[in-house]
């Protein structure tokens, strides 16, 4: 698949090299502080992001009509969430099933959807990933912690400048009657990539 108008970034790009740059000036002046910018980037990283890509899930998983919708637009049904920006303009929605299991990579650099996962993570962006993650995907898998059947096809998504993908995982057993803010609760970060599975409820 293409992957036009954006860097690759084998180690940093220029972007984030005068990023880092940048940072040091500031904080060797005084201007900013380290730990703040620390907690600016987890905050993004590991909540803002991630937890809107959950409520989605959420949503697809105790409506099926929106799961539907989901499945033919998923930009736009996303948007509807108010869940829209950059690295978000072109969504598509992948669903697991007992059969299937969906795994998203970016094979040339790192494009992620971030309006609903947030930054992505640093292993999403190393080059053993992005390529492994297309060679050897059940293997990959196995190291996050994912053993599936040998029975369940694994697919894998290639994410590009022009599109994005969710992850929608199997909602888990002994969930029927949670509301929405339970299931969320119950949606990680790594199973909207494809590289985890939901928590499972005692």
């Amino acid at each position: 698949m293409p992957h036009d108008n954006h860097d690759h970034d084998n180690h940093l790009d220029p972007m984030e090299a005068r990023t880092r740059a940048l940072e040091t000036i500031l904080t060797r002046k005084g201007l900013v502080d380290p730990a703040a910018i620390d907690a600016i980037i987890e905050t993004y990283a590991e909540k803002v992001g991630p937890r809107n890509g959950a409520q989605v899930v959420a949503r697809a998983w105790d409506d099926p009509a929106f799961a539907v919708w989901l499945a033919s637009d998923a930009t736009a049904a996303i948007a509807s969430m108010g869940f829209t920006g950059r690295q978000g303009e072109h969504m598509k929605a992948v669903f697991n099933s007992d059969t299937v299991h969906n795994m998203v990579v970016c094979t040339l650099c790192s494009c992620y959807p971030w309006p609903v996962l947030g930054l992505p993570p640093v292993w999403y962006k190393s080059p053993a990933y992005r390529s492994r993650a297309v060679i050897e995907p059940r293997a990959v898998l196995a190291e996050f912690g994912v053993t599936l059947p040998a029975s369940t096809c694994i697919r894998v998504w290639d994410s590009t400048a022009e599109l994005r993908y969710l992850v929608i995982p199997q909602r888990p057993a002994h969930s029927d009657g949670l509301d929405r803010a339970a299931l969320a609760g119950l949606v990680t970060r790594d199973s909207m990539i494809g590289t985890g599975l939901p928590l499972v409820l005692a």
